[in-house]
Order: C-alpha cells, then structure tokens, then sequence
C-alpha cells in the first residue's frame, strides 16, 4: 500500500485532492497534515472523514524537528504539498508569515522527505501558482519557460519554494514535480477569495469591492479539473518537470462579476440588474498584476488532461453549490467551523 502525504488537504483546493485521491484509490493510505489555520476546514472533508484509507493529522510543517519525526515514522512514499498562505491581501499586510509557511515550511517538507521519504520510486510534488511569473500585458501567455518575476510577498515566496525545490532535485537528486496553477474557483472556497465573497455578499445585500476600475485579467480554473490534474501529475508526471495548469478562460474582473451578478439575479428571483448596483469602487491595491493567462498546452500534449468546464458553467454550479449549503458557509463566516476539530478529533 502507498502512504501519501497531502499537506494542506484542509483547504480549498487540498479538501478536493484529498477527496479525489481517497475515493479514486482505496489502495493507497492518504494522510492528511493540516495547521487548521483559518483557511483550513475539516467540514471541507465530513464526506471521507471516516473511510479506513484516510487519516488527519493536525501539525505545522514550519516545525522541521516535527516533520522529521513524522516522516521518520510514516516513511511517507510521497507528498503532494498544498500548505501555504496564499490571500495576496495578507502578504502585503504580514509579509513574514509568508515566508516562514511557504518557504521555511516547503524545506521543512524537502529535508524530511530526503531523510525518510521513498527517494526510489516516491515523488514529492509542490503546487505553485502563476503568480511567481509576474505580469503580462494585452496579449502572450505564460509557459513552463517563462521568467520570474514576482511582484508580491506572496508570489515571491512561492517563487522561492519554487527554487528550492529544484535546488533539492538538482543537489540532493530528490524526486520532484512542480505545477503552476491559475486561478481557482469552485466548492469550499474560504470567502475571503472573490467569487464566494461576493455571492456571500450579494446573497445579503452588501458592497461588491472591485479594485480599480476592474480591468485586470485572470485565468479561471475550476477546483474540480486542478485536482484531476494533479492526479495526473502525480501518477505521470516526469520527474523533474513542472507543469503549467490553466483553465483557458481569460476574463477582466468586473466582466466576471457583471456575469455573477446576472446568475445570482436569476438564481435568487431578484430583478435584473439589481446585484449590479452593489458594485462599489475601491482603491487598487498595491503591486496588483495585470494579466495572467497560462499556456497548459504541455500538460495536454503529454499527460492527457484538459479543463471539463467554461467558465459560466463552472460558475453556475459553483453559486449553486454555495446557494446549498448556506449552513457550511454561515459556519465559516462565524468563525463556528473551527470548532469541528474538537468536536471530531479532540477525543481520538
């Protein structure tokens, strides 16, 4: 039986590899090591909590004696590694705590695996973002050649990770793959990301903030085609390699929200236009990139994978999920979901 590591599997994006790689393969023992910050939610995970090839271990991978006893008693196969800060707002406001997660806690991760981990047939896969490749203007996209240039705390920390990783690959002959993903959206998103703060949002008849005049691009990549990607990563990737992840979906944010709006006008019953005029202008923030568009041409041409979805799909079974389990994102937005690791865990 393999036994994978999946940091951060209480998150967004960890909740749904997490529940991919457990239901997919009951084979494999799935371990997942979560901080339980506030982005971290083990509700994300009621579904697969119980099944016999899933365990949750809470730690703190800035913690490197921790992680070498953990891997020293796991003698983990491999690591999917998702832990990290990642609001850009926060970088700018604490810009060490990004740092020490991101950084000190990837060579945290990279030093126990080289100690305890399968260095034969293991591999330990980093998830990064597009962001460490700076900006780009009208037209071009980013490829896996592209330069860095981060332009935040938060990207310049996961470009960091980004180079320590391959620094471990190249010097210490560790197994690696990395991938840089666009943005994500889909289920389980903490609230302070745009599309589930704003439906939180429009739902209560509050302001929409759009920074600037809303003319900035990104890149959708719906929650559900990431994980299948990083699947096929894991499973097939080339040792060594990264990997660009995009959804093919390039949209300016106030376009985006003006389609949010419209689907949330229609789902809840309100009249046409009426969650338009919660939009409200903010100054923009500081270092805010213009453009991001992935070229994911690599990982189609090799590996096989391709996004399921467009974007109006995706975000109409994304509000619907939202709009359905109003109890999940009413416990988030208390604060009540920090509660379930005590009321599930603190006894076992």
């Amino acid at each position: 039986m393999k036994k994978i590591l999946i940091t951060g599997g209480a998150g967004f994006i960890g909740s749904h590899v997490v529940r991919l790689f457990v239901r997919k393969y009951p084979t494999y023992e799935i371990v997942n090591l979560d901080k339980l910050t506030y982005a971290g939610n083990l509700e994300n995970l009621r579904d697969v909590e119980k099944l016999p090839n899933y365990r949750f271990l809470k730690a703190d991978i800035t913690d490197g004696d921790t992680m070498l006893q953990l891997f020293e008693k796991e003698k983990f196969n491999g690591v999917i590694h998702l832990a990290a800060e990642s609001h850009v707002d926060r970088s700018i406001l604490n810009p060490m705590d990004f740092v020490i997660t991101n950084v000190i806690g990837t060579v945290n991760l990279l030093n126990a695996f080289k100690a305890h981990g399968d260095m034969t047939d293991g591999l330990f896969y980093h998830i990064s973002t597009d962001e460490v490749y700076g900006t780009l203007g009208d037209s071009g996209f980013f490829t896996e050649e592209t330069s860095y240039q981060p332009n935040s705390p938060y990207s310049a920390s996961k470009a960091s990770s980004d180079h320590f990783v391959r620094a471990w690959h190249e010097t210490f002959k560790l197994p690696v793959v990395i991938s840089n993903c666009s943005n994500n959206y889909g289920s389980h998103q903490f609230p302070e990301k745009l599309i589930p703060l704003f439906i939180h949002n429009i739902k209560n008849y509050k302001p929409l903030p759009v920074y600037g005049k809303g003319e900035n691009v990104r890149d959708w990549l719906w929650v559900e085609d990431h994980a299948r990607a990083i699947d096929v990563i894991f499973h097939n990737g080339k040792k060594g390699d990264t990997y660009n992840i995009g959804g093919h979906n390039e949209w300016k944010n106030i376009d985006l929200i003006r389609v949010l709006c419209k689907q949330m006008d229609e789902k809840l019953g309100r009249e046409p236009g009426s969650s338009e005029k919660l939009i409200t202008y903010v100054t923009d923030r500081s270092g805010h990139d213009f453009r991001y568009a992935i070229d994911s041409s690599k990982l189609q041409r090799e590996l096989g994978w391709k996004p399921s979805l467009q974007f109006e799909e995706g975000l109409s079974k994304t509000i619907d999920w939202y709009l359905a389990n109003s109890e999940w994102l009413e416990h988030v937005t208390s604060g009540a979901y920090q509660n379930y690791y005590e009321q599930q865990y603190a006894a076992r």
